[in-house]
């Protein structure tokens, strides 16, 4: 099934497009979706920036520079990343009957500290993806997020990581 994953929102400015990402198979089992669009803002003929924060596309983070086509139908498919961002993609899950119940905000506000931005999926999945930019306290929030998972307010994954992630 291909469908777009996230909120659905439109374009800010005129060279804003939505660039499709095709979903590698995870070895926890298949998506639900097929493909993820992301919005980026036009840069060259063929190249773009990522506006937010993917959901389900491992690997890309929020700021990078990918270089795309289009099909003939006019959608833009993501190809390579030709400038890294800098920034990493955590996505949390707050768990159901934990302190936070399913409550994303309460996720945000104890991310909030750290300079995190993101997205939440939907009300009745809420999902939270967050742009974790580079100059951030990296130590810092790999602690407060493996310390929500032990505690039980939260499922973490990182999808895209930097050196300096790896270090901290």
């Amino acid at each position: 099934m291909s469908s777009p994953a996230g909120p659905q929102r439109q374009p800010r400015e005129a060279d804003q497009i939505k660039v499709w990402f095709r979903l590698a198979p995870r070895e926890d089992g298949p998506l639900p979706y097929e493909t993820e669009g992301l919005w980026a803002t036009r840069l060259g003929p063929d190249t773009a920036r990522v506006d937010n924060v993917p959901f389900l596309r491992d690997g890309v983070a929020e700021g990078e520079t990918v270089r795309f086509w289009t099909d003939g139908d006019g959608v833009h498919w993501a190809g390579e990343r030709v400038a890294d961002s800098g920034n990493c993609t955590v996505r949390v899950l707050p768990v159901p009957d934990g302190p936070l119940g399913r409550d994303a905000r309460a996720v945000h506000e104890r991310l909030a500290g750290f300079g995190l931005t993101g997205e939440v999926f939907s009300a009745d999945f809420p999902l939270v993806a967050l742009t974790v930019p580079g100059g951030a306290d990296l130590r810092g929030v790999k602690a407060l997020l493996t310390r929500g998972r032990d505690e039980g307010w939260w499922h973490f994954e990182v999808s895209c990581v930097t050196d300096a992630w790896r270090a901290a």
